[in-house]
């Protein structure tokens, strides 16, 4: 268990440098218009937290445990995931900006992108059983051995998923969009 807990409390307007978090388990928080580009949340725990009008851009994310984390009109340009805690990770996005961002092998069933542009992110060996691309735009996503099983794009536009390298059995798709399939 980390040192620092921190429970149901807002963190408005922090950034890079002598207000930055301190290392710790944070429950039940929020954080408002921050500046985390850059940042390095090794060791940081986030449980039923969200992000709100934030900058994540490049940041990293080693051991961090990513616990029920929603991300609302964030910038998280250039993230991997992959490093994360793969304990209890779950996430969800609501406007955000993902491109470049790397969800490698990452477990995100029923994981929900709504209204968020995810060019070039890559998804590959990802599970993302049952997951909802909401007027997502994701040109140049990576899907390659990704488990796409009851996943929702009926709304999504410009992805490029080859079904004989892909799971996606019951997938949903909408036309003219799932041409690309064929």
């Amino acid at each position: 268990m980390p040192a620092a807990y921190f429970v149901s409390q807002k963190f408005t307007g922090l950034s890079i440098g002598a207000d930055f978090l301190e290392q710790g388990a944070y429950e039940d928080c929020s954080f408002l218009e921050c500046n985390f580009a850059d940042a390095n949340f090794g060791g940081f725990q986030f449980t039923d937290c969200s992000f709100q009008l934030s900058l994540l851009a490049n940041a990293t994310w080693p051991g961090t445990t990513l616990n029920n984390i929603s991300f609302e009109d964030c910038k998280l340009t250039g993230v991997s995931f992959e490093p994360c805690n793969k304990f209890l990770f779950a996430v969800r996005f609501e406007g955000c900006q993902l491109t470049l961002a790397s969800f490698y092998q990452r477990v995100l069933k029923k994981t929900s992108f709504v209204h968020c542009t995810l060019h070039e992110t890559d998804f590959t060996e990802a599970n993302l059983t049952q997951s909802l691309f909401d007027q997502c735009d994701l040109q140049g996503a990576r899907f390659e051995a990704t488990n796409l099983e009851k996943a929702d794009f009926r709304t999504a536009t410009n992805y490029q998923i080859d079904p004989a390298i892909n799971r996606i059995r019951k997938a949903k798709f909408s036309l003219p969009d799932v041409l690309q399939l064929l």
